[in-house]
């Protein structure tokens, strides 16, 4: 494909030549008598030849498996196509010992960690591997087995890691949230699948501060009856409860184990995640050992190029699922650059100061974060080297325009700016970055491969340059199993396959560029409709935020006399006070860069802004308090009292 548009980076040559992909493409043409020249040429390959493609990145990955013949059964159904039906292999076996098969140096560092408070060490995947064995042989010791959940409350430590490595090397299932979630909202997520262990942490650091969780651990695990073990691992302090397995006490009780991996079948589960919980009791999502295996592997080699000893760093949570997808770059022979605590504490240069004095290649965070330094015109370029740096991650939410140029013009020229966009609901990604592509300004790169992404209208029609719903119109290994506790399958049928037959459908708005970019515009469900157009949050988001006074906003769709009226809520700059000058400037900002339907009829100033706790902004919650509507689970939020900020204003009375 061809474009006219100016690309802000392009890969030169040298890059081109020794990436993964390019590797991958001519061992594609090698064994499938193909002459693939380009990305867009492989990606049509990959979804139009499903079974080549899964098993070429199988062997081309290293998977460690015992690889049965099937790959695809019953691939016009969805749900209901099932991939590798007869081959086994262990998660955390393929995450310590794949590396091996070409890298081959146990003293490699597996794991580097910063935390608040100077906090820093390190762990090469021997004394990993090591700790992992001490772990999974205290877990077979209480009686854990193949299929019983395992559940951390753990901070972004190596720990955590390894709790989960020992339940997956036995076949065990792994959940986790952070040690911010409340008590209720941690019952709402454990409560429904039943942990028989539960890890959590002491206490953790965030801003300046120590927050212990002892009072919160004591409750959560009196409510969860299924407990059979408490676990405390202790981080910030030393403190413990009584009754509690202590983890240094495991370690040194445990060291001389021997790590033994339990092969189960490709799609028997590994992870339980959790959707975002903003609309009712988050819904339990059960991801597969081999599907996560295999879609990260993909991701990570040829989308994300990482090669042995890279260095990657992604700015999560234990309770987000990019944590998930970090973990399993282990399986490169990577190394994991973890970090816990506030990016801007003691100030906006603590990543920046990670990346360069620990040399990171590549450096993942959220758009809301890349769009607090633009607001705060950070010049990194003036105050960090940023040599070792050649790709950034952005995800969570849409990556404004504008926030490409900054990264271009006040943090590195040279780098592979992808932002990414998949979720929780496929623990990965449908759209992300490619190292032989240019980046273009407001545009994710490409579609993953393997992944038979479309837009499609409302007649069900694959279009371009259109905006329409993001579907996926091919099974792919890294859908759900299933959710917990729905044994007929209808919650996980209705919540992505209602819409379209035998179709993924995603709910993102979201349009697909001639030169085979995606541009994202919001959830669907947040799409609004004034006078039957649909609109794009962050079609409005863009423009207003553009503006200095505007530090961040929320709009909704307010139903209003048989129709919707936008509504716009803006949190200003500093001690700025909404008036009539500034919301004309507002709406002539919105109105000079969109179209007129786009300007909200209202426009209100709030202190704050709600939003989960992995920081997305949360327009259905905010949209039911508007309308005198109760939101059913304000324990998945990061700051519920602003939802106060937005209940009966008398603004919207008229």
């Amino acid at each position: 494909m061809t474009t006219n548009k100016t690309a802000l980076w392009t890969p030169s040559q040298k890059t081109i030549n020794s990436a993964n992909i390019t590797k991958f493409m001519h061992l594609v043409n090698k064994n499938y008598q193909t002459s693939i020249t380009d990305f867009s040429e492989l990606h049509t390959w990959s979804t139009k030849n499903p079974e080549d493609f899964w098993s070429q990145l199988w062997d081309y990955s290293h998977v460690i498996a015992d690889r049965g013949e099937s790959i695809l059964e019953n691939k016009d159904k969805m749900p209901g196509a099932t991939w590798f039906s007869d081959s086994s292999l262990n998660f955390a076996e393929n995450l310590l010992t794949n590396f091996e098969r070409t890298h081959n140096d146990l003293e490699q560092t597996a794991i580097v960690f910063w935390g608040e408070d100077q906090i820093k060490r390190s762990l090469s995947f021997t004394e990993l591997k090591a700790q992992v064995a001490s772990m999974a042989a205290y877990l077979k010791s209480i009686g854990i087995k193949q299929g019983d959940v395992v559940a951390g409350f753990m901070p972004n430590v190596p720990e955590t890691i390894v709790c989960m490595l020992a339940t997956t090397s036995m076949g065990g299932v792994w959940t986790s949230c952070s040690p911010d979630f409340g008590v209720q909202g941690v019952l709402d997520r454990f409560g429904q699948v039943e942990p028989k262990v539960f890890i959590a942490t002491n206490a953790y650091f965030y801003n300046g501060k120590t927050h212990s969780c002892l009072e919160k651990v004591k409750e959560i695990s009196a409510k969860l009856d299924s407990v059979e073990q408490l676990l405390i691992v202790p981080y910030a302090n030393t403190t413990t409860l009584d009754g509690a397995a202590n983890y240094p006490d495991i370690l040194e009780k445990y060291t001389h184990a021997e790590l033994e991996y339990t092969r189960t079948g490709f799609n028997e589960p590994l992870y339980i995640m959790y959707s975002s919980g903003t609309t009712g009791v988050p819904k339990c999502i059960v991801h597969g050992v081999g599907g996560t295996l295999l879609q990260h592997l993909k991701e990570h080699l040829l989308h994300v190029n990482l090669k042995p000893q890279d260095k990657i760093f992604y700015f999560t949570t234990c309770g987000w699922m990019m944590w998930n997808w970090l973990v399993s770059a282990l399986s490169t022979g990577a190394t994991l650059m973890l970090y816990d605590g506030s990016p801007f504490y003691p100030n906006a240069n603590i990543l920046w100061d990670y990346v360069d004095q620990e040399a990171i290649n590549v450096f993942g965070t959220s758009a809301k974060y890349i769009d607090v330094l633009r607001k705060d015109d950070k010049d990194l370029k003036a105050s960090h080297s940023l040599k070792s740096l050649n790709t950034i991650l952005s995800t969570g939410s849409v990556l404004a325009p504008e926030s490409y140029d900054y990264i271009y013009n006040k943090v590195k020229t040279d780098v592979c700016l992808s932002s990414i966009s998949g979720g929780t609901d496929i623990i990965s990604c449908f759209a992300l970055g490619c190292p032989i592509l240019p980046v273009y300004r407001g545009e994710l790169q490409c579609k993953g491969l393997g992944m038979q992404v479309e837009v499609w209208n409302d007649k069900g029609q694959a279009v371009v340059n259109e905006k329409g719903e993001l579907v996926c119109a091919k099974p792919f290994p890294c859908m759900p199993i299933k959710f917990w506790n729905d044994p007929e399958g209808k919650k996980y049928f209705d919540a992505y396959f209602a819409t379209y037959k035998n179709t993924w459908c995603h709910g993102d708005y979201v349009t697909e560029t001639d030169n085979g970019g995606l541009i994202f515009y919001g959830r669907s469900d947040t799409v609004l409709n004034p006078g039957g157009v649909r609109i794009g949050t962050a079609e409005i988001y863009r423009q207003v935020e553009k503006l200095d006074e505007v530090q961040e906003s929320i709009v909704i769709g307010q139903n209003w006399q048989d129709d919707v009226r936008v509504v716009l809520f803006v949190k200003l700059t500093g001690e700025l006070t909404l008036d009539d000058e500034l919301i004309n400037k507002i709406k002539k900002q919105i109105r000079s860069n969109t179209t007129p339907r786009h300007v909200p009829e209202k426009v209100l100033q709030v202190a704050d802004i709600p939003r989960t706790k992995s920081g997305k902004i949360v327009e259905m919650a905010v949209r039911s308090i508007v309308h005198g509507d109760s939101v059913k689970n304000i324990e998945s939020l990061a700051n519920p009292e602003a939802l106060e900020l937005y209940k009966s204003r008398e603004e919207l009375q008229s």
